[in-house]
């Protein structure tokens, strides 16, 4: 019987009996009316909705109701992918399950292959196949760099690394097929419900043929007329003015609203870390909403060859515009002001909170990869992070008059309590009665060890399992509590991947994201239950 969990208070995960009524599922769901986003797992479909437009009751009684057959099942193209049999837990994977290398090679190529559903990275495709010898445990140790292109194995599934990442899977070989281009359509080669064929390519040990064909275009090798090394335009437009980076950031990245409902190509909604400053700094300088804008981490120098409005929101600190005559004036936190041509901003690093956000009227020109300008760390999507020496074009158009009213906020800093609303779920049951009780009775201070992906806590006494089975790979939410092997949670920011293999004991509230993106080193935490878990509907 489907059963309906409590995954944040914008999201529902539901359970399916299986792999095959988890994909059926997910494509009878498409286009309900009040759902963003679908993200399926092994045996799970993770619903994003708009409580706007329905509430979780609404949509779990939905839900419930949906009967789906084998005609719903997805059905794509075949793939052909070359390997290269020569991973480097090919011999250990095949004693573990008690063949021989050869037998294991074999069997992976005469397997019938499908891609069930897409996560981890963008282009990274989780295949299933109906041989039972495949049932692989992930490895105890994951590898901290795997490179692009290898063939790896983990539970049933089987998968292709489109770039090189961290990873736990067992690698049996490698390919030079291009998993993910943006310039292909779709961008992704494996796609859910693709037929995948595995063809023996090139001299491995156990094999022997031609050598691995191209398949696909790596997007290393796009055109790029027009575009400066981190991916911003440069369409030379005679009235645009240019920002130049003169002093590095820790981080500096443009960004905007993301790219939601791109689940399907693993691709997550990513954006800006603090909405809430982004909107305020588009408002301040006349921009619409969602125009792109720099988030800095750090103090940073930035110099403008034009005239123009800009604005600095998110965190707070010391700001000073020096102008081309030597001339120092101090800029406002959160309201407009007056930018010249040989103007150098100069921005130290944040007193309170994290990440400023510098938007300037126009806003930022950057090219766009799936609707949005947005930097994705962890996918490596949207322009590159900006060094010393990159220059920048602005806009020429803004639709609004300039809001001259800031509207201040009161941010942390290091050693402050924060206090977070949370909702319990969806697998609080993996956990022992008194780790939920230290989840939100004792202090979690944030660690160094943080960044867009996620926020690393610590806890004096880590959060106990009830549960020590592996949990199939299932979708997060932006703002889940997932929680490693050692007990010290995880707070998944918006460059967090769309699924995971550790149980979500919680999530924030969506009120609460934007000030979890502004939480630097050494702030004090305590969370607070404001929605139970448990069955909906």
């Amino acid at each position: 019987m489907m059963r309906i969990l409590t995954a944040s208070d914008r999201a529902l995960l539901v359970e399916a009996a299986d792999l095959d009524e988890a994909m059926r599922l997910n494509l009878a769901w498409e286009g309900l009316p009040g759902v963003v986003e679908r993200v399926p797992g092994a045996r799970t479909v993770l619903v994003h909705f708009d409580p706007l437009r329905i509430s979780a009751e609404k949509l779990a009684s939905t839900l419930k109701a949906t009967r789906t057959d084998a005609a719903h099942a997805p059905h794509t193209a075949e793939v052909t992918i070359p390997v290269r049999y020569d991973g480097e837990d090919l011999d250990e994977v095949a004693a573990l399950l008690g063949v021989s290398p050869e037998e294991l090679v074999n069997r992976h190529l005469a397997a019938d292959w499908r891609v069930a559903f897409s996560g981890f990275a963008p282009g990274f495709g989780y295949a299933v196949s109906s041989d039972p010898l495949f049932d692989v445990p992930r490895r105890s140790s994951p590898r901290t760099r795997v490179p692009a292109g290898s063939v790896g194995l983990a539970g049933r599934f089987t998968g292709v690394y489109p770039r090189e990442s961290p990873g736990g899977w067992q690698l049996i070989g490698r390919t030079d097929a291009v998993m993910w281009d943006i310039d292909r359509d779709p961008p992704a080669l494996l796609v859910p419900g693709a037929v995948v064929r595995f063809v023996r390519a090139g001299r491995s040990r156990y094999e022997s043929g031609a050598d691995t064909p191209d398949v696909g275009r790596n997007a290393a090798e796009r055109p790029t007329s027009g575009v400066s090394a981190a991916g911003v335009e440069r369409a030379g437009h005679p009235d645009a003015a240019m920002i130049e980076i003169t002093r590095p950031a820790l981080q500096l990245l443009v960004q905007d609203l993301g790219r939601p409902g791109r689940a399907e190509l693993g691709v997550a909604a990513s954006g800006v870390a603090d909405r809430t400053a982004l909107r305020d700094g588009n408002r301040a300088v006349g921009n619409a909403p969602d125009a792109a804008v720099l988030e800095c981490v750090g103090g940073v120098g930035l110099g403008f060859t034009g005239n123009g409005v800009a604005a600095i929101t998110g965190a707070t600190g010391e700001a000073t515009i020096v102008d081309f005559d030597g001339i120092e004036r101090p800029v406002p936190m959160g309201a407009p002001f007056a930018t010249f041509a040989g103007d150098e901003l100069h921005l130290a690093a944040p007193t309170h909170g994290l990440r400023y956000v510098i938007a300037v009227r126009g806003g930022i020109r950057a090219l766009e990869e799936l609707g949005s300008r947005s930097t994705d760390t962890l996918s490596g999507l949207g322009p590159a992070p900006l060094v010393a020496g990159d220059v920048l074009e602005v806009g020429i158009h803004a639709p609004y008059a300039v809001d001259p009213y800031p509207r201040p906020r009161a941010l942390p800093t290091s050693g402050d309590l924060v206090e977070l609303d949370i909702t319990l779920g969806p697998r609080d049951e993996w956990f022992t009665a008194s780790a939920l009780q230290t989840l939100t009775g004792q202090e979690w201070s944030v660690t160094p060890r943080s960044d867009r992906v996620g926020i690393r806590l610590h806890g004096d006494v880590p959060l106990e399992r009830a549960v020590t089975d592996e949990l199939p790979s299932e979708g997060a939410v932006t703002g889940a509590i997932q929680v490693p092997p050692d007990g010290q949670p995880v707070l998944f920011l918006p460059d967090h991947p769309l699924t995971g293999g550790y149980p979500i004991v919680g999530a924030l509230t969506d009120r609460c994201l934007d000030l979890a993106g502004q939480l630097p080193p050494g702030i004090r935490l305590r969370f607070r239950i404001v929605g139970r878990s448990g069955d909906v509907g």
